[in-house]
């Protein structure tokens, strides 16, 4: 009886070591602190479209790692639908640094430094019509065997931002996001994720019109995991606004391809 119980404990252990691992770093409105591992690559998309109106917006970001997981760079390809255009907007370009949270640590840490590239058009409210900078300082904190927190707290600044009618002003933004994440299984997560943000538009000459936007978003996601390494996980939220933004809602829909490249 005990060899028994012995081998049904060997055989439960050498199970669990086979499961896979929790779905990491894919999170919808929230940046989760964990960099790319090293010689893996990232693809992700993700679209919004709002309750009413036919208007959207898409963004794809690609992430890499440079040499190992302590340094990452990546792009974020952003494309929208608006009421005088659809096209490319501002393209970013982030750097990222793990400087909290390589290996099994329960604390994560990775401040991120982008330069958005004045790439949309701003007569046609697609770009802000001049290169800027944003900073965001993502923390994950692993609360529980099951549960997994993330806080965002960032801010942005272009100087001689321009609107559709060519008047220039300096603007700047911030924002605050906060994710919890319940692994109800290791491919299915259930998400809750809120959003706070303040920016500002150009109003005309050295003018600026400030806004405030917030969002709660529940949300899913699933993965789907390959012998060749690939992990493609499938993600839907719904953005509900509050606040200043009560009465807004949309549809958000992730897709992630993730895979080794060597």
């Amino acid at each position: 009886m005990r060899r028994a119980a012995a081998l049904l404990f060997l055989l439960a252990a050498a199970a669990r070591a086979q499961e896979p691992p929790p779905i990491a770093d894919n999170s919808f409105l929230i940046e989760e602190a964990y960099n790319q591992e090293a010689g893996v690559v990232q693809h992700i998309s993700l679209l919004d479209h709002p309750r009413h109106g036919s208007d959207w917006s898409f963004a794809f970001t690609q992430e890499w790692p440079l040499g190992s997981q302590r340094h990452q760079l990546s792009f974020t390809l952003p494309a929208a639908h608006t009421p005088f255009d659809q096209g490319l907007g501002d393209v970013a370009v982030n750097y990222r640094y793990q400087l909290l949270g390589i290996g099994e640590s329960r604390l994560a840490f990775a401040p991120r430094l982008s330069l958005l590239l004045p790439t949309g058009d701003e007569e046609a409210g697609l770009g802000s019509g001049a290169a800027g900078v944003e900073v965001n300082l993502p923390l994950s904190i692993v609360l529980g065997e099951r549960l997994v927190g993330h806080w965002n707290l960032g801010g942005s600044y272009t100087p001689s931002a321009q609107e559709m009618f060519g008047a220039e002003a300096d603007v700047d933004g911030v924002f605050l996001g906060q994710g919890l994440i319940w692994l109800a299984r290791p491919r299915l997560n259930v998400l809750l994720e809120a959003i706070w943000e303040r920016t500002e538009t150009v109003a005309g000459p050295d003018l600026t019109f400030r806004e405030e936007s917030a969002f709660v978003s529940p949300g899913v996601r699933v993965a789907q995991d390959f012998p060749s390494g690939l992990q493609i996980v499938y993600g839907l939220g719904v953005p509900i606004g509050v606040g200043s933004s009560e009465g807004e809602r949309s549809v958000l829909l992730y897709l992630s391809f993730e895979h080794p490249f060597r």
